[in-house]
């Protein structure tokens, strides 16, 4: 009895070190994860940022070729 005691407790004993290890390993993880949304973020802002002026100026030159296409027309 005390042979299968002792071999439950080293069990244990590997079972609790492991599970520190992967704790240890999954907050790196998460901390991993943290950043890298952190700059998705940053970026998809600045790049809408960015695609705002544009879609602008997109507008502005679609509405002036029709300007101009319908002045083609008339002439």
């Amino acid at each position: 009895m005390e042979r299968l005691n002792s071999k439950l407790y080293l069990q244990n004993c590997y079972i609790m070190k492991e599970n520190e290890r992967l704790r240890k390993k999954a907050q790196l993880l998460n901390q991993e994860n943290q950043a890298l949304l952190s700059e998705l973020k940053q970026k998809l802002s600045k790049n809408n940022q960015k695609n705002q002026a544009p879609n602008t100026i997109l507008d502005l030159n679609l509405s002036s070729s029709s300007n101009q296409n319908a002045s083609s027309s008339s002439n």
